[in-house]
């Protein structure tokens, strides 16, 4: 085919790109790409040699290329500093040697210092002048800098930080100062959350007498966890000493005095029997407490109580097997009883809210909760899905 000279002048911009992809694809010869499109082969070929030629000069940029230029000047330098700590969490003497090694400017860690402390003074300003009025759900709790207490509280919703302190105590009075000047500035949330720290509760009974304070699920799962871990590496020595035993009872069947080491080896099993049993039990008890009465999709707030006074005695029952390690675990649940349990009060109210908004059964919303406990992609959670489904079809009865 031979084509009109004017037939590629006539091509749009758009459509030279589009037949040079086209050409550099290979997805078809060239003699049926130029009838297709009204043009000719050498034109193709052209435009082919001007696609590669831009592909490989993207691919040939010097990297030296100058992008922009940065207008570097004190106030420049001083954010830049806190920038590197904050975003980069870089320490000071990282802030000293990124400028003394990318910028060949010197500033000493005294300075940088003093820059974060300024910076971190108008921030105090700017922390004060804030309205805390919108924070419905208070997270309190104590980080440390070094050996130095900082007091941390933070909007559940947002995670707006509200308080953030470093202190020289974390006692009661040090948290009352704290929250009140807090409450001063509108603070006032329908409930906190916090671990079962003195400082932290006395300081907000005096500060906030009339909000309620509840316990964090996490480090009591987390010493409960511990426990466990604990006696399971304690039955595995048990029958590793066990293992031993046996091991020197051979030896000594051989030379005649096997005798001499059964009642060793009798104890040595009695023990990694009782270990091994008291580890297990203390693990199902962890599992139930975590999965069955402190996980958020669970059952209303009076089963969660009648399960954890079963836990709770469990762990008693089994506190003269190894007291010194299990009797904190269970002290610290009896006491911090009613802490931990405060969010399932919280959850059936909401639910009991959803359920009126909606006219649906209760029991079908708290049904809905538990199923998130299930994998969305497993057979069990269509298989509850569907048995919500034809239950919510089913007509309510008339009182």
């Amino acid at each position: 085919m031979i084509s009109s000279p004017s037939a590629a002048t006539k091509l749009s911009p758009e459509a030279h790109h589009r037949v040079a992809i086209l050409a550099l694809s290979k997805t078809e010869p060239m003699s049926h790409l130029a009838e297709r499109e009204g043009v000719s082969r050498p034109f193709l070929y052209r435009q082919k040699r001007k696609a590669l030629n831009a592909v490989e000069a993207a691919y040939a940029a010097n990297d030296a290329d100058v992008l922009f230029y940065l207008p570097v000047t004190e106030a420049w330098l001083n954010q830049f500093m806190v920038a590197l700590v904050l975003i980069c969490h870089s320490s000071c003497r990282g802030v000293h040697e990124m400028l003394r090694d990318v910028f060949d400017t010197h500033r000493s860690i005294g300075t940088i210092h003093n820059r974060l402390q300024a910076a971190a003074g108008q921030a105090a300003t700017l922390n004060r002048s804030q309205d805390l009025s919108a924070i419905r759900v208070g997270l309190q709790d104590e980080l440390f800098q070094g050996s130095r207490p900082v007091l941390a509280g933070v909007d559940a919703a947002s995670t707006y930080c509200y308080l953030l302190a470093e202190a020289k105590h974390r006692d009661a009075e040090t948290w009352q100062q704290h929250l009140a000047a807090a409450h001063a500035q509108g603070f006032d949330p329908d409930y906190t959350i916090a671990d079962a720290a003195k400082g932290i509760r006395a300081g907000q009974k005096a500060a906030l007498p009339d909000t309620p304070l509840h316990g964090d699920v996490f480090h009591i799962q987390k010493q409960c966890e511990t426990l466990g871990n604990l006696l399971s590496s304690l039955a595995k020595g048990k029958t590793s000493d066990r293992q031993a035993f046996e091991e020197k009872m051979k030896v000594a069947k051989d030379m005649g005095r096997g005798n001499t080491l059964s009642k060793p080896l009798a104890r040595a099993r009695q023990a990694e029997k009782q270990a091994v049993q008291l580890a297990c039990d203390v693990k199902t008890l962890v599992q139930w407490l975590s999965h069955d009465v402190l996980a958020l999709a669970g059952p209303v707030q009076a089963e969660r109580l009648g399960l954890y006074d079963f836990i709770v005695a469990e762990f008693r029952q089994r506190e003269p097997l190894d007291g010194s390690r299990i009797r904190p675990v269970r002290t610290a649940l009896e006491k911090q009883r009613a802490a931990l349990l405060a969010f399932a009060e919280v959850l059936d109210k909401k639910l009991a809210g959803i359920a009126r908004a909606w006219s649906v059964r209760f029991n079908l919303v708290r049904a809905v909760c538990m199923l998130q406990r299930k994998s969305p992609g497993s057979p069990a959670f269509w298989q509850a899905a569907e048995s919500i489904a034809q239950e919510a079809r089913r007509p309510i009865p008339a009182r």
